[in-house]
């Protein structure tokens, strides 16, 4: 695993055990010893308990497993973040209940389980962690297949009759990552203290929800994936490739590369600026598309080669067609 894909799930590995640790720790003088981890008895009540290291040890020992059968199997690592993001979600919520469940009790035998809508919002969350992860190993970098024409000789590339012709190019900015890391972690500690019943009140919606929008925020600018296909040209922001902005070639008015600096255009990320709109990711060469009379620019790699691309289709209408091939 490369690139931010890679970067993430390492920084996901590593903060689960971390999480599954610090939660128990922080509330220790609040807890019993040993504490309950399972109800199945009459009228729900525990009927299984662990000491508390072994509270925090029994999980980070399967997360442990998890993680190493991912690195190890390649067909495993394909789809690592289908496999990690709803694992650790799950096994960090799961903790957070029974940290909740015990809190504030003189013996194991008195903890209850907190009502339902805890559970449910756990179960949401590893559902959606699961279905962001599909995406994310999905849309991992391949192999993409293009052709025709070189950067350097004009804005316009030939395309033989026939040919179904891509451009594909994409971008991050490791900054903008570790940006939206640090402010997901946050949002994960609130919502985690306030499920583990650390936290009381409004005030852990608060904790979780602002840094957790930020985080999306800064998340959706921090990579990027330009590709012209026949159809047109398509931008998609972030890891999840969403959301995402098009042209219709025959929309095209023109396409230029240009070189821009994030001082030009008032900083990172997505920037309105008098040189339009620009998503900044890091200085040097941009694809330049006017449409509308207005200019879209977005810091790619071989920008020039995709900007003949569209230049071509959209001179012809757009009938050249595309198609990637992983």
């Amino acid at each position: 695993m490369k690139g931010g894909r890679g970067r993430g799930l390492a920084g996901w590995a590593a903060g689960i055990p971390v999480v599954l640790v610090a939660l128990p720790t922080a509330a220790r003088g609040r807890l019993p010893d040993p504490l309950a981890t399972h109800w199945g008895g009459p009228d729900g009540a525990p009927d299984g308990a662990m000491s508390f290291g072994g509270s925090m040890a029994f999980p980070a020992a399967i997360w442990a497993v998890l993680v190493l059968g991912v690195a190890v199997f390649a067909a495993a690592r394909a789809w690592a973040a289908t496999a990690l993001l709803p694992a650790g979600v799950a096994l960090a919520g799961a903790q957070a209940v029974i940290v909740r469940a015990n809190l504030d009790r003189e013996d194991w035998r008195q903890a209850e389980l907190p009502t339902a809508w805890v559970a449910v919002a756990v179960c949401a969350a590893a559902v959606l962690a699961a279905l962001a992860g599909m995406l994310i190993d999905r849309r991992a970098p391949g192999r993409a297949r293009g052709g025709g024409g070189t950067a350097d000789r004009g804005p316009v590339m030939d395309v033989p009759a026939g040919e179904r012709l891509v451009w594909l190019a994409r971008t991050s900015n490791p900054w903008l990552g570790l940006t939206a890391g640090a402010l997901g972690a946050a949002a994960a500690a609130g919502a985690v203290l306030g499920v583990g019943g650390l936290v009381a009140g409004p005030a852990w919606l608060v904790a979780a929800l602002a840094p957790g929008l930020a985080a999306l925020a800064v998340l959706a600018c921090s990579s990027v994936r330009a590709r012209v296909t026949g159809e047109g040209l398509e931008v998609a922001f972030g890891p999840l490739g969403w959301p995402v902005r098009r042209w219709p070639a025959a929309a095209v008015e023109s396409a230029r590369v240009e070189d821009r600096r994030p001082v030009q255009v008032g900083g990172w990320g997505y920037r309105l600026s008098g040189l339009g709109t620009t998503v900044m990711l890091r200085a040097g060469e941009c694809l330049v598309v006017r449409a509308g009379g207005r200019d879209f620019a977005v810091s790619v790699d071989d920008a020039a080669r995709g900007a003949a691309l569209l230049n071509s289709l959209a001179r012809c209408g757009g009938g050249g067609g595309g198609v990637e091939r992983p």
